[in-house]
């Protein structure tokens, strides 16, 4: 059997047609509607000259179009990739350059400042998702949204096979420049497979996803339930919370995914969410591990809700999970090996550590993907072979240890780690330790240089609004908490932590942001 990713979509339009599948503000689509759309779109880009193999990008805010053309561009053989709305025209050019796709399905708002951008590049043609198509020079054809009701609703004859590209995942580049990760068919099908497994995914369930699409976490949210069926409420954000809690309610949301940023804002509305949310299923987190005690927290806000703890990577998806039955027991733990994979820790010399020892984490499993875009050494780097001839593992870049039942713990990333006075230090755990502290929402840290430290640990927090905090409270609190050589050297407390567009934290702004302060 062929595992091609359109089917989650056409196998659910086919058995049932007239559920909602989507509802994107006012606008509710059934399973029937999705699949005809994205038919119509693919018709259209065929006739437009995009073949099998080739790169369909799509720049668009969560919207039904977006999840149209991400299908369209899999029913011709085409492989998609998502950028997220804000891409600026510099970052977009890169993009472009890098993936070299044959079109783009866009809006005029979004790409008016990068028309130049466009034209030079080697996108033939333009979907107009809002009907407003703008001028672009040179040989790109444009195409309005309004146009695809006249190409043929059936299913287009579709080559492919579950080997070739599905999707180009972009990295979010806190850590260096963007690689796009190369997911064949077959990585998402059998992860989206594992992660519905263990979540217990049926068709009555409605997940609310404020996550954007081209975050694989965001993008995953629609493989999972269309793959049973199921519902998704696509919102744009989580800007104004108490309007998509109250869409939450009316829909009868039962999955949450999120982030932690995202759970730290959901946390100051405890009273509404145990009021307006009775439906709740399931928590998942996954993009930053979540502190010890905020997970202690979600579990005090949602005591009926089943709360999955998960670390993942976008050159696998998923990595592990934390069983709901788990979390008491082992808060500091991100859980064990997904269905259908396994993980081990090695050393530097590449051999397997024991229960207990630091090492850097290995992934084995079909939903490895193939490596980077263009990237042959980036990709030998990370793609290495395994245990068995003729396989591919991946080695994560971050640091864990394993416990003697085979529950993994995050320690660091390998290039996170602080060096100071010549000790390594982990920055998740003087995370965990500051997080503790009832007057602090959020914190983050990270490694400045310092002429007699080598590296000083530099620690930025941001309080609660409803419990006054100082700095004089934070370093006693580090006192009582940490060893010496993990205090903090500087501490500062802002409003707010810089992000990226995946809603990570930022830390290599933070690093550069504060370097200055503190030299």
């Amino acid at each position: 059997m062929t595992m091609l990713v359109q089917q989650f979509l056409e196998s659910s339009a086919h058995s049932k047609p007239a559920k909602v599948a989507l509802v994107c503000g006012e606008r509710r689509m059934t399973y029937r509607e999705v699949d005809v759309a994205a038919n119509r779109l693919a018709h259209a880009l065929a006739e437009a000259g995009v073949q099998r193999g080739d790169r369909v990008t799509v720049l668009l805010e969560n919207s039904a179009e977006a999840v149209v053309a991400i299908f369209g561009a899999l029913k011709i053989g085409a492989a998609f990739m998502v950028l997220h709305p804000s891409t600026k025209p510099d970052k977009l050019a890169l993009l472009l350059d890098d993936a070299a796709p044959c079109a783009l399905v866009t809006q005029s708002t979004l790409v008016q400042g990068a028309l130049d951008v466009i034209a030079a590049s080697s996108v033939a043609c333009v979907v107009w998702a809002d009907d407003r198509p703008l001028p672009i020079q040179g040989r790109a054809r444009s195409i309005c949204w309004h146009e695809l009701a006249s190409c043929p609703a059936e299913r287009p004859f579709c080559p492919a096979i579950d080997l070739d590209l599905a999707a180009l995942i972009y990295t979010s580049g806190s850590t260096g420049q963007p690689k796009g990760v190369m997911v064949a068919h077959a990585n998402m099908w059998s992860v989206a497979s594992s992660i519905n497994t263990y979540l217990m995914s049926a068709a009555d369930d409605v997940i609310l996803n404020v996550l954007p699409l081209a975050f694989g976490y965001g993008l995953y949210q629609i493989m999972l339930a269309f793959q049973v069926g199921a519902r998704v409420i696509l919102e744009k954000s989580f800007a104004y919370p108490a309007h998509v809690i109250s869409l939450a309610r009316q829909e009868g949301v039962t999955g949450l995914p999120g982030v932690p940023t995202l759970f730290a804002l959901l946390l100051k509305y405890p009273d509404l969410l145990q009021r307006e949310l009775p439906s709740l299923r399931y928590l998942t987190n996954a993009g930053a591990a979540l502190h010890p005690s905020h997970i202690l927290q979600l579990r005090s806000a949602f005591p009926w809700a089943r709360l999955y703890s998960m670390y993942g990577q976008t050159e696998c998806q998923r990595v592990c999970y934390l069983p709901p039955e788990e979390v008491d027991r082992r808060p500091a733990s991100v859980g064990i090996a997904i269905p259908n994979t396994e993980v081990y820790i090695v050393g530097d010399d590449g051999r397997r550590l024991p229960a207990g020892e630091i090492g850097e984490l290995v992934v084995r499993g079909s939903h490895v993907t193939r490596g980077y875009w263009r990237a042959p050494e980036l990709t030998a780097e990370r793609f290495r072979p395994g245990p068995f001839s003729g396989e591919m593992v991946l080695y994560t870049g971050d640091l864990f240890r394993m416990d003697e039942d085979g529950f993994l713990y995050f320690v660091a990333r390998k290039d996170d780690v602080i060096k100071s006075r010549g000790e390594k230090v982990s920055p998740r755990e003087v995370e965990a330790a500051v997080c503790e502290l009832s007057g602090v929402a959020e914190a983050a840290v990270v490694g400045v240089p310092d002429p007699l430290l080598g590296q000083a640990i530099l620690l930025v927090i941001v309080p609660r609004e409803d419990v006054p905090i100082t700095e004089r409270d934070i370093r006693a609190h580090c006192a009582r908490t940490l060893e010496d050589f993990m205090l903090p050297k500087h501490v500062r407390i802002v409003a707010e932590l810089p992000r990226t567009a995946n809603g990570k934290v930022d830390k290599q702004q933070l690093g550069r942001e504060f370097s200055l302060c503190v030299a």
